[in-house]
């Protein structure tokens, strides 16, 4: 069953994923709207980039598994440049570390109770200092998985079981792609409401653990080069030689349009 439920949302169907057609405020807005309505059940959230709509097309059953999230945003510039292309224009990126810091100070205003699943083992009482430091009187439990996270292992229900006792209105994912997503539409319908958010490295992002790129970067579709000038040896595989991909999956998409006119 489709857990799709953005209901009037606009969206436009792009690389087989239903992705919301929204600018970022509206994005926030809806979001919020969504963590407010009681007894709904959580909602899951996405937002897939480049690498993530490449390693998608060559796995088609986690492609099918990923469609299933409530709310898809495009994450990356290039994402939105293809879209135009292809006449299914999207109006602006949405990515996940802008909602990472969104979402905290709105539930700092509004005293949501947060669960953030990410980090290394011991080092919760270092990210509860950077959340106090950056996001002060936000309510947040810091869950630090085991390394090897199986997210459909004993350890995932452990947590999700402990999700269900806090009843969160919000959950941070911060595992990595497809990881986060797996656990999140594996558990989300067994907890009675609220987001769970898969932002991947957002929370380095938002705590000064990380250094992201500048503005001017971001907007212009650089911010992968900065990521790979900054840890090449981790990243240089996926800029490199994965990323480039997308190029075909565009040209497909498109020829598959021209066919069809």
């Amino acid at each position: 069953m489709n857990r799709n439920t953005s209901g009037q949302t606009p969206r436009q169907t792009l690389f087989d994923l239903d992705i919301a057609a929204v600018n970022y405020h509206e994005t926030v807005s809806l979001l919020c709207d969504s963590i407010e309505q009681p007894d709904q059940g959580a909602k899951v959230v996405v937002t897939p980039n480049v690498d993530h709509l490449v390693k998608l097309d060559k796995n088609p059953e986690l492609k099918t598994f990923y469609a299933e999230a409530d709310f898809i945003f495009a994450d990356g510039m290039p994402v939105i440049w293809a879209s135009k292309l292809l006449k299914k224009p999207l109006p602006e990126r949405v990515t996940g570390a802008d909602l990472f810091v969104s979402i905290c100070e709105q539930g700092q205003k509004k005293h949501w109770q947060m669960v953030l699943i990410g980090g290394r083992p011991g080092e919760e009482d270092m990210l509860a200092s950077r959340f106090a430091q950056y996001f002060p009187g936000l309510s947040i439990r810091i869950i630090s998985p085991p390394m090897g996270f199986d997210p459909y292992g004993t350890e995932a229900e452990a947590i999700a079981q402990t999700i269900r006792q806090i009843q969160p209105q919000v959950v941070f994912v911060c595992l990595g792609f497809p990881k986060q997503e797996r656990w999140a539409l594996r558990y989300a319908a067994t907890f009675n409401r609220g987001l769970v958010l898969c932002v991947g490295a957002a929370a380095e992002f938002a705590l000064g653990l990380q250094k992201r790129a500048p503005l001017w970067m971001q907007k212009s579709g650089l911010e992968w080069l900065w990521r790979l000038l900054s840890n090449p040896k981790q990243l240089w595989r996926r800029y490199l030689l994965d990323d480039p991909y997308f190029l075909l999956l565009v040209w497909q998409a498109w020829r598959q349009q021209k066919k069809q006119r």
